[in-house]
Order: structure tokens, then sequence, then C-alpha cells
């Protein structure tokens, strides 16, 4: 919790830019005429979209009473009234803005963006404010009128459901994060690393030897996700604090994750797990990189390849048919589209061709159960067990003992398997050295906490999986995205399909040296289509 500030949880909304009576300025460019109260007397009830002359009308009213300072009447020209008086009363008590100018820009059909200006001021410090947002008008639904649509976005673009907005002492110092080689690592050079720089600062904060400053700021409704500095009244005094990042891997990850919309991408140090770098391109500040909780497709025949050769059903030079389609449980799996059928095929020919059918006809093997690949995942590649600690929130993955087609499904990373980047690059990493090293983007010894553990592999399965995984980057359908990538390497290719998704997402993993990567790109179709030159150009920069 921030320091000496009120805690005002205003239903997911931004508490923004009211002032007191008398303080407020309002302009409207369109020239919008009318006015009516909400308080007027029954309206009258109609039907469809709202009208132009609704839509000024009400958007007029609305920003008028809200640069007035007039929460409750402002919200009653919102569908969510409750939520929006308590969401314009907080504004104007914890985030201590007054002065409010909002100006209503060329509509856009029901849609109105508008500019906001304001002023800030807190124990004696004030400081200007501004920034451009929009509103959306609709048909009430009981009422018939025109009113706004309350969003959080609609006081400012960045709030999401449970936020708050506080101007006060920040809840902890800033830190100046640095990397490996001590060299710091900021938004402005690495802006992918934002989220995970506030999360560094909510949970270590206190702890790097800084001192707050004063803050205009989101306070997430989660304050393990860090909170979100939106203005700087007086500076702190920055803690210095050192991560497993390297700026040159973070830089090429960041740059790599621009070639598709969606994606995400994280890469370890197989030797220690130290994460050398995480990178999102998304339009919301989420870490899906470590919180996605989505199929990893065709990767995961890493850990189910593993589970074979563990229970003895097969071996990379043995037996694995690959038939055109393979049915487990009535139901029928195929291949990708375009792939020969090979019923002499070996495992490793099987793996590096990604034949979905040739695993379905393995699952069947003696000795293995419903429950086969969810112990191999936990016992040797530590997943699913919910105790990751990498220094700031992540999830470290779910495969769940599934009966009926998700047994077959979930061998090939579809059915019930939850994934995401970081935990698919630790699955390369223990592919690569037999040990489960958990992943991490602090060192233990900042605070000592307690790592996950795991088995790991026998030398005879990592021998195994290297060389099935060395066939895939050379030859096999990694092959495309690793070429020119010299030394020793490995890949693991995947299209994790989509309900209601017309494209596959995108997955690939892969190795080179000491360096293990994997990224995900949604709806970017085959895993070497999108998210292999992604890992690739990670690699290259590793």
């Amino acid at each position: 919790m921030r320091r000496g500030v009120k805690a005002a949880v205003v239903g997911g909304v931004f508490a923004a830019m009211v002032g007191g009576a008398g303080y407020g300025a309002y302009n409207l460019v369109n020239g919008v005429t009318g006015g009516g109260s909400a308080g007027g007397g029954p309206a009258e009830v109609r039907t469809g979209p709202p009208t132009r002359g609704e839509i000024s009308e009400t958007t007029r009213e609305f920003l008028k009473a809200w640069a007035d300072g007039d929460a409750r009447q402002a919200a009653a020209y919102t569908n969510n009234a409750q939520a929006a008086s308590a969401a314009l009363t907080g504004y104007r008590e914890d985030a201590h803005l007054t002065k409010v100018r909002l100006t209503a820009k060329e509509a856009s059909g029901a849609r109105v963006p508008f500019s906001v200006s304001a002023t800030v001021s807190y124990k004696g410090k004030s400081e200007k404010f501004a920034y451009d947002s929009q509103l959306t008008v609709v048909r009430g639904r009981s009422t018939g009128r025109a009113l706004v649509d309350w969003q959080p976005s609609v006081v400012h673009p960045s709030l999401r459901k449970g936020d708050t907005l506080v101007t006060g002492e920040a809840a902890a110092p800033p830190i100046e994060a640095v990397d490996r080689d001590d060299v710091v690592l900021d938004k402005k050079s690495h802006p992918s690393l934002g989220p995970v720089l506030d999360q560094l600062r909510a949970k270590y904060g206190d702890t790097a030897g800084g001192t707050p400053g004063v803050e205009l700021y989101v306070r997430p409704e989660n304050e393990d996700a860090g909170s979100r500095t939106l203005l700087t009244l007086a500076k702190g005094k920055p803690g210095k604090l050192r991560t497993t990042l390297s700026a040159d891997v973070q830089k090429a990850a960041e740059q790599a994750v621009l070639r598709s919309d969606e994606s995400s991408v994280v890469a370890v140090k197989p030797s220690t797990g130290e994460i050398l770098a995480v990178a999102n391109n998304r339009k919301d500040a989420f870490n899906a990189a470590f919180l996605g909780k989505v199929a990893p497709g065709s990767t995961m025949k890493i850990v189910s390849a593993a589970m074979l050769i563990d229970k003895g059903a097969t071996k990379a030079t043995g037996a694995a048919p690959c038939p055109a389609t393979a049915t487990w449980q009535s139901q029928t799996f195929h291949n990708l589209k375009g792939m020969t059928p090979n019923e002499s095929a070996t495992f490793s020919e099987s793996f590096a061709r990604s034949c979905n059918t040739a695993f379905v006809k393995l699952i069947d093997e003696d000795g293995l159960t419903d429950a086969s690949l969810t112990e191999e995942a936990r016992d040797n590649f530590g997943l699913g067990q919910g105790d990751w600690k990498v220094g700031i929130p992540s999830f470290d993955g779910s495969v769940p003992a599934s009966a009926g087609p998700d047994r077959a499904a979930n061998a090939l990373g579809q059915g019930q398997v939850q994934m995401n980047p970081l935990n698919m690059a630790s699955v390369t990493a223990t592919a690569m050295t037999g040990a489960f090293r958990q992943p991490v983007i602090v060192p233990k010894a900042l605070d000592d906490r307690q790592l996950a553990t795991a088995r790991g592999l026998s030398a005879s399965t990592v021998q195994q999986l290297r060389q099935m995984m060395n066939r895939t980057a050379l030859s096999g359908t990694g092959a495309r995205a690793m070429a020119g990538l010299g030394g020793d390497i490995g890949a693991k290719t995947g299209s994790a399909e989509v309900d209601g998704q017309e494209k596959s997402d995108s997955w690939f993993t892969g190795y080179r040296g000491d360096v293990a990567a994997a990224a995900m790109a949604q709806r970017g179709g085959h895993g070497g289509d999108a998210a292999g030159p992604i890992v690739a150009a990670v690699l290259r920069a590793g």
C-alpha cells in the first residue's frame, strides 16, 4: 500500500480529472447545442442506436458535469452511475486533480474522442497533467436514454478493471534496474520491460536502498502487478536492483517480437536458470511471456517424447509410424496439411516432422496411464506445481491428468495443457542439460527465496532429446527458422489450434550454446512462420 494515501477502489475505474466546483472549464469543438438534465422528468423510451444529436448532447452534458466537479450529475449520464460517481469523486479526493478542462473532438459514430488537461496538487506541489481519451454513447437498456458506456478507459486510456488513481507518496521507492553486466535497464531503452520493471519495483523497491517520491499513479487491484506512474511531482532516490537479464539479448528480444502482433518471447541460460530476456508485443500491459495460459501446440512434444522414452514406449531410433490419421477414444487426429504419411518412420523422424499421429499411436503403449504426462511434466520438468518463485508473478504451467480424447490431445500440446514462453524455454533448458533449474529474473541471494525443484532427466533421455531436437533444427520443421545458426543447436515447432480462431497460434522453442528461448505469436500460423524467426533472432544475439 502507498504510504499516507486514502485507498479508494472505484469499481475498475481510474478516478480521473474532476476538480472542485468553479475550477472546471468545458470546451466542445463540435458546436453541440442542447441541454437536458438527468432529473428532468420521465424520458421518452427510445430504441435503436443513439442519434447524432443524442450523442452530442450526452457528451456535452457528461463532460460539462465532470469538468464542473459534479460527480453525481456526470454519473447520471452513464450506464453505471454508481461506479462512475465513485470514480469521479475519488479522482477529486484521492488523485487531487483540479482545474479540469475537457475538449470534445470530431465524433466517429457513437465514439467521441476528447482531450483532458488538469492540475494535480499535493502538499504544496503542483504539476500540469494532460492526455487524450474517448467515450462511447449507447442506448440505455431499460431507460432508452442515450448514455455514456462507463469503462475505466473513459477517464484514462491506461486504466483497467480494479485500478485506482492516487496522488501521494509512492508505494515503493524507485529502482535502477541493471542487467548482469551492470547496464541500466530503463523503459525508454527497453519499452517491453515496462510492466516487468513495475513489478520488480513493487517487490524489491523497499529493500533496494532508495527513498520514495511523490507521484500521480495508477494502483492496480492486484498490488503484485506494480503501480504505474503517470506523473512525478517530487523525485525519489532510486535503489539499485541487479537482475539476471542481458541488455543485448533483451534488445534483440524487443526487436524480434515486433515482427508479429500479440507475440512474446523468453530466453534463459540453461546452465543456471537465469532469465536473459523477456519481451512482449501487446496492446495491453499483460506479461503474457510469464503469465500466459494457452495451449503450446507441438512444442509440448518435448515433454511427451521424454515421457515415452522414460516409460520405455520407444526410443529415438525406435519405430514410430506416421499414418495419415490416428484414432484414440473415438476421436480422430490428423497431421498438418501436406504431410506425407510414413509407416516406416523412426521416432526421431516423426518428432522432427512433428507427426501428430505417431504420438497418438504411442500414447496407448503398455505402462502409460492418464497421469503419465502429468507426472513427467511435474517430476522431471518442474511444471504444474504452482511453486515457481521467479522474482515477479509467473505461471508455471498446467498439465492435468486427462482421460478420453484429451489424453492424446495433451501429448500434442492441446487438450487441457496450458503453457507460456517462460515454461517452454525452461522445458528446452531441462531437455538440454538434464537438470531442472527454476528460472529466475533476480538472483536467489537477493531475498533467499525457496526455488522449485524437480528430478530432471537421465543422461540417456537427454542424449535422445538433443539428437531429435538437433534433427528438427537442421532438416525438420525448424530448419527454415534456424538456418544460418551455427554451433550446437536444436528446436521444436508448434501450432496450437484455438476454438473460434481461424489461424492457429504459432509456437517455437530452440537452443544454441548456453541459451534456450521460446516464443509464441497469437494467430501466427505454423510454428516456423511467426514464432520461429523471433526465437532465431534471440539465439543469434545470445
